[in-house]
């Protein structure tokens, strides 16, 4: 098969992997399907506390940041048990350094989402 090289068909086909990788994650990872759900919670909430549009900004950027750092810790787990499917103490070390990299995000999320509707809940 030949390969497109046009830029805007390039681009497309892009956006395709990444729509399909997304829904791939929402559909099969329960983290994920925990975590998106949570966000779409916070995003009702912020419409029906009438957040500013500052805090919009910041609750947007951190339900990304772990949504995003779930993924990429979702991508190292599903490699290191392509590469190596039995337990090896290594590719442990790996995949929990990379769901400590997921804890990072979801403790500044859930840091956001304190400082933003604490004060609304008191």
């Amino acid at each position: 098969m030949k390969k497109d090289n046009s830029f805007f068909t390039g681009r497309l086909k892009s956006l395709v992997f990444a729509f399909k990788g997304a829904y791939k994650l929402i559909t099969t990872e329960h983290s994920v399907m925990v975590q998106f759900s949570l966000a779409m919670v916070v995003t009702l909430a912020g419409f029906y506390y009438h957040i500013s549009k500052e805090e919009w900004l910041i609750q947007t950027l951190a339900i990304g940041l772990v949504l995003s750092i779930e993924g990429l810790n979702t991508a190292v787990e599903k490699i290191a048990d392509f590469i190596h499917p039995d337990y090896h103490q290594k590719i442990g070390f790996i995949k929990d350094i990379a769901a400590g990299a997921v804890f990072f995000a979801a403790m500044a999320a859930i840091a956001v989402g304190l400082i933003i509707y604490l004060p609304r809940l008191t």
